[in-house]
C-alpha cells in the first residue's frame, strides 16, 4: 500500500462533504506531476485528506482509493472549468482516481504542526513553492502522520 496526500480548498470540497457523499471522483487536477502521481495511485492505497487556502490550512482526515485510471470528466465539459479542448475521449490527457471516505480526524492535524514534525525533505508538502494537490507520502512519514493523530 502507498499513502498520499490530497489537498482541496474546504469550501470547494471538504472532508465533511466527502463523508456525506462517501466516495467523489477527484477531479480537476491540472498539473502533470499531480496528474502523473494520481496514475501511480493503486486500489487501496491510503490518502490525507488536506484543506489549503484556509486558517490554519492541515491534515483533517484519510481517504481509500476505490478506483484508478478514470479519465478526468471535466476535461471533456465546456462547462468546466477544467475543460480542455486538446483532450478527447479517444486520446484523454487528464486522469483522476475515485476516492472513499475513511475517517474525519477529531483535531486537524495543521500546517504548523508538520512542519514541527518533519523536515522538507521527509514531507514534500512542506518543499518552499510546493503548491501540487497530489503528492506521494513516504510509509515511514505516514506511518508517524497517523500516530499523531492518534495522540490527539
Amino acid at each position: 500500500m502507498n499513502y498520499w496526500l490530497l489537498k482541496s480548498e474546504p469550501d470547494v470540497f471538504s472532508i465533511d462533504d466527502l463523508k456525506k457523499q462517501k466516495t467523489t471522483i477527484w477531479d480537476g487536477v491540472r498539473n502533470y506531476q499531480a496528474r502523473n502521481f494520481l496514475r501511480a495511485m493503486q486500489v487501496g492505497d491510503l490518502a490525507f485528506f488536506y484543506h489549503s487556502s484556509t486558517e490554519p490550512p492541515g491534515i483533517v482526515g484519510l481517504c481509500r482509493v476505490l478506483e484508478t485510471h478514470l479519465a478526468d470528466p471535466s476535461q471533456f465539459s465546456p462547462q468546466s472549468p477544467y475543460h480542455d479542448p486538446t483532450s478527447s475521449k479517444d486520446n484523454p490527457r487528464w486522469w483522476t482516481v475515485r476516492v472513499g471516505f475513511v475517517e474525519k480526524y477529531k483535531t486537524m492535524l495543521t500546517l504548523e504542526l508538520l512542519r514541527e514534525k518533519f523536515s522538507p525533505d521527509e514531507l514534500i508538502l512542506l518543499r518552499r513553492g510546493n503548491r501540487l494537490s497530489v503528492m506521494p507520502v513516504a510509509t515511514e512519514v505516514a506511518e508517524r502522520i497517523i500516530a499523531m493523530k492518534a495522540s490527539r
